[in-house]
């Protein structure tokens, strides 16, 4: 399941809360690529850091509404990418 969350990633844009009580980050919506409206995040379920180098990945596992989803942001490249779980 991993390998094919990997290939159905895409880029995302997200709105987040920075500094937020014990979790530093917290994503609260996102907006896919050609899409007018944000997805607005129901439940924050799971957080971790992964390093790949001098890399951090912060992966957030998230509810919006029944659905589950992953949003990985890459401390290099600015960039979230969102994958359903």
């Amino acid at each position: 399941m991993e390998n094919n969350n990997l290939i159905n990633r895409e880029q995302v844009e997200v709105m987040a809360l920075f500094g937020y009580e014990m979790t530093p980050c917290q994503p609260l919506s996102f907006k896919r690529r050609g899409e007018r409206d944000e997805v607005e995040i129901t439940e924050l379920l799971k957080t971790q850091i992964r390093f790949a180098g001098a890399t951090a990945i912060h992966i957030f596992e998230v509810l919006v509404g029944h659905e589950h989803y992953r949003l990985e942001f890459n401390s290099i490249k600015l960039i979230w990418q969102l994958s359903k779980i």
